[in-house]
Parts: structure tokens; C-alpha cells; sequence
């Protein structure tokens, strides 16, 4: 009896503990092998006629949430990312038709709705010129005008290579005025009024025009963003809230821009001088930078010296194109008028840009699937589902350093989406 109890306890204490092991030993022997499996799948590097990498991934299947392709997109994640260089792109922009042909630009057909409905674009960059061309190239058709502002400190390479983009490019065109770009000051908001104005003297007869920085991307086709601009039939679209007492210090007193000692060099820092109170009797309201903005509130704004004299006293606050854009859209009686007895109009609720912020993910949204910086979700490939079907037109931050898979796959339904959009209408296409 005795040996049966050692026998039986023996069994009990030893047995599991030996047979968890030997499973996590065949779990890493069918990671390792589904490892080698996947990298052996992926391609080599791209050759030299090719921008960057096409990985070998189903786009469909990640947009379906297929664990086995996600999980490959992560293993794709994690290999060591190398930075496509800037000087790599002025190289292909130096033989203007071989860019041209190589990246699309020369093979995209427009319906006549996108004729009828032109869009401008600012685009508000520094760095990462091949990320500012895939945006470009997601945003790009030939009717439309774009606008790049390149910050007066970005270094020589990305400078050269968005000059590059210009001159290969007969719509896309460098800011006649720039700015030397800091963070939270004066400059952000003069560096798209800079584009704005030029905008305005382009042959181009657009009907919206659209604000973007570097690390965004669309979620809409062309055929589909003119579709939803013609509903809002001249209102604007853009975040604009009553402000809390907290935001309230951004305008409350003035800001002194001083020098930092960390990446963004120069900061608005509060002194203990109050400002006196908006001009013209103008109720503040706060937002962020991003805006959808009609033709004629443009040139209303161009033109008015209320607007003239706002934009004065906003230059010593903290932050003003997060309250400049959000307040004009309230003046009685600006072309697209959001009136101030409207509710507050949250990020949420304005389809112009969709950030995911860390400390409401689980709540308003998912998790984020690639990794955050300062609170900001850089987007991961398992989101490629719920971005495209939140309903926003343009979502931020994205970065190929971080997740190359899924701007591969937002660029490939971007493409499908506007295929099947144009699809039985009338269409212009190159010729050959």
C-alpha cells in the first residue's frame, strides 16, 4: 500500500510539471519552424528600380483579422527596420518620367465627378521625405493641387527631395514663404496660412481644401472623399468644443517661445502677463490643427480684418491653430458657419482626423496593435479593419518604421476602393 501511495503521489507531483514542459518545448519548436517558415516566405530586399520592400502578406486576409497573417505581419514587424534614406528619393526624382511611371503617378484615371471636384491639399512636414511621398501618392490625382511646406530647419536631403517631388510633379508645388517650424507656436498655423494663400492664386479651381502633416494617411479614395465633400454642400468640417478652464491658460496669458533642450529646440513657455481679451468680441473655442475648409471661408478669411487682427492677437498663445481654426468656424455669418449655439463638435464626432490616445484606448477604441509615443497610438496592422470602417477620411500617426505591413495594405485598399468607385462611370485615362 505504501509503494502504491508513493507510486500514486509521485504521478501526481511529476507527471504535469514534466508534461507542461515538454508542451512549451513543442509550442517554441512550431514557433521557431513557423518563424523560419514566414522569413523564408518574405522577399528579399527590393532591387534598385524599386522604392522600398513589398512584403508577401495577404492584405485581405489581415483585413479579415486571419490570426496566421497578422501573426506573420508581426514577425515582419519585428525584423530590423531600415529607414528608406531621403537621398534615395531625390535619386529617383532626378529622372522625372522613370519616378513618374515607377510610382503611378502617370497611370491614374480621373471620372468626371473628381474633374467637377477638385481638392487642395497643405502639407505641413520636416522629415521622412519617402513617408511624404506615400502620403502624397495616397492623396494623389491629377486634377487636384497640392501644396507642400517643408520646415526652414528640415535637413538638406529632405528639402532637396521634396524639391524633387515639385519639379516632378506639374500639381504639387513648394510653399512661396516658409517657416521655421515649433512645436505649439505661431509657426504651425503660419506655415499652412502660408500654403493657403498660395493655394488660392493656383490656376486650380478647387472647391475644399485639406490641412496634413508627414505621419498621416488617408482612409478615403479620391472618388470617395469628393462623394462625402459634396454633402457637406460649403460647411466646414473640423473639431470645435467650448474650452475648459485648463485649455483656457493657452489664451489666457502670454507665451514667450525660449529655447529647449530637447528635440523641439524651442517652446512657448507662460509668463505671468495676462492678455487682454480676443478682438471684436470673439467667442473662443478650442480644436486641433486639422480642418476640411471650403474655397470661400478661405478667401473670407483671406480678406478679413477680423480675421487679420485674430490672428495678431494669437500669435503669443500657446498652441494657436489648436483655437484659431476651431473659433473662425464659429463667426457669425463665415461661409460654412458651425453656429455657437451648435453643440461642442469633438474629434470623435469630426471625421477629419482619427488619433487613438492611450489613456482612452479600451474605452472609445481598441488597443493599440503597434506602439505609442507620447500617448499617441502609432497604428499596427491588426487596426487596418477598424480604421477603415470607424468613418474618418484621415487617421494619424502612422510610420513604416514601426509597422510597414500596414501601410502596405492601406495603399493596396485605398486602390481597390477607388477602382470599384469608378467603376461604370466615365473616365479619363492616360493615353497607351
Amino acid at each position: 500500500m505504501n509503494a502504491k501511495r508513493f507510486l500514486l503521489k509521485l504521478r501526481k507531483t511529476f507527471i504535469p510539471p514534466l508534461f507542461s514542459v515538454l508542451t512549451l518545448i513543442f509550442v517554441l519548436l512550431v514557433s521557431v519552424k513557423f518563424i523560419y517558415l514566414l522569413e523564408s516566405l518574405d522577399p528579399p530586399p527590393a532591387p534598385t528600380n524599386q522604392p522600398f520592400v513589398k512584403h508577401n502578406i495577404s492584405c485581405k486576409a489581415i483585413y479579415d483579422m486571419d490570426p496566421v497573417e497578422v501573426g506573420k505581419s508581426l514577425i515582419i514587424r519585428r525584423k530590423t527596420a531600415v529607414e528608406d534614406k531621403d537621398e534615395r528619393l531625390i535619386n529617383f526624382t532626378r529622372n522625372c518620367p522613370v519616378f513618374t511611371k515607377i510610382r503611378g503617378y502617370d497611370d491614374l484615371c480621373v471620372s468626371e465627378e473628381e474633374k467637377d471636384f477638385p481638392i487642395a491639399y497643405s502639407l505641413v512636414v520636416h522629415k521622412n521625405a519617402w513617408m511624404v511621398e506615400r502620403l502624397l501618392r495616397a492623396v494623389y490625382s491629377p486634377n487636384n493641387i497640392y501644396c507642400i511646406h517643408y520646415d526652414q530647419k528640415s535637413s538638406a536631403q529632405f528639402v532637396a527631395a521634396m524639391e524633387g517631388l515639385s519639379r516632378c510633379l506639374p500639381n504639387v508645388f513648394v510653399s512661396s514663404k516658409l517657416e521655421a517650424v515649433f512645436y505649439a507656436s505661431i509657426s504651425r498655423l503660419k506655415a499652412d496660412l502660408n500654403c493657403l494663400s498660395d493655394l488660392l492664386t493656383s490656376e486650380v479651381k478647387w472647391k475644399y481644401v485639406i490641412n496634413l502633416c508627414g505621419q498621416d494617411f488617408p482612409l478615403k479614395s479620391n472618388m470617395e472623399l469628393v462623394s462625402e465633400l459634396r454633402r457637406l454642400k460649403g460647411s466646414s468640417m473640423l473639431e470645435t468644443s467650448r474650452p475648459s478652464e485648463l485649455k483656457k491658460q493657452r489664451f489666457l496669458y502670454r507665451y514667450e517661445l525660449q529655447d529647449a533642450s530637447f528635440e523641439y529646440k524651442k517652446l512657448p513657455v507662460k509668463t505671468q502677463q495676462a492678455k487682454t481679451p480676443p478682438p471684436h468680441n470673439i467667442e473662443m473655442f478650442i480644436g486641433n490643427a486639422y480642418f476640411v475648409l471650403s474655397r470661400e471661408f478661405i478667401q473670407f478669411m483671406n480678406s478679413s480684418p477680423v480675421v487679420r487682427d485674430f490672428l495678431t492677437w494669437s500669435e503669443d498663445t500657446y498652441s494657436p491653430d489648436e483655437h484659431f481654426w476651431a473659433t473662425l468656424v464659429r463667426l457669425p455669418g463665415v461661409p460654412g458657419e458651425v453656429p455657437r449655439s451648435q453643440p461642442d463638435i469633438t474629434d470623435l464626432m469630426s471625421k477629419t482626423r482619427l488619433v487613438k490616445w492611450q489613456y482612452l484606448e479600451e474605452n472609445l477604441y481598441p488597443p493599440c496593435s503597434g506602439q505609442h509615443v507620447r500617448s499617441v497610438c502609432i497604428f499596427g496592422a491588426a487596426e487596418l479593419h477598424w480604421l477603415l470602417n470607424y468613418g474618418h477620411w484621415f487617421a494619424n500617426k502612422f510610420d513604416p518604421n514601426v509597422d510597414p505591413v500596414l501601410l502596405q495594405c492601406l495603399e493596396e485598399k485605398l486602390e481597390e476602393k477607388q477602382k470599384l468607385f469608378q467603376k461604370g462611370r466615365s473616365l479619363t485615362c492616360p493615353r497607351g
